[in-house]
Formats: structure tokens, sequence, C-alpha cells
């Protein structure tokens, strides 16, 4: 686990589990990276989205119910794959 995670895992580790955590991305504005990134949530999850002032990004907010840490330090680990997309 690098460094970036394990200081996630951490602060994470102090909360209550399960709980409703909300993610946050910046993809590039187009339709199959968003669709990349929103495919690793569930379909009742509230999803959000925020274009960049200029159009060329897309903020996506995702609100889930977690069970764990762990499940959250996955899906990020599942996200960072995808070319083009930071995690906020």
């Amino acid at each position: 686990m690098t460094d970036v995670f394990q200081g996630l895992k951490a602060q994470l580790e102090e909360l209550e589990w399960p709980s409703l955590y909300m993610f946050k991305f910046v993809c590039p504005n187009d339709n199959q990276t968003v669709a990349s990134v929103i495919k690793h949530f569930n379909e009742v999850s509230e999803v959000e989205y925020k274009k960049s002032k200029n159009g060329k990004y897309i903020g996506v907010t995702v609100k889930e119910l977690m069970l764990s840490a762990d499940s959250v330090i996955s899906i990020y680990k599942e996200i960072a794959t995808i070319k083009g997309v930071i995690s906020l």
C-alpha cells in the first residue's frame, strides 16, 4: 500500500463504519471517462456533476454507503487506474 493510501486509511479508520462516504473526482469532460468512474458505484448512489469554467473538465461527487475503510481504499485504487482522473 502506498503512503498516500496508508495516510487515508488511518484517517478513515477513525470513523464509524458503515458510513455514508463522499468521493470526489476531477475527470476530463468526456462520457467514456465519466462512465468509467461511475461504474464503480451502486445504481442508488447519489451522483453530482459540475463542469469546469471552460468545460474541459467535470467534477464528479458520489455519496455512497460504505462498509469499511478498506472498501473506500479499494474504490480509490480502482479509479486510480483510469487515465486522466484525479481523486480529491
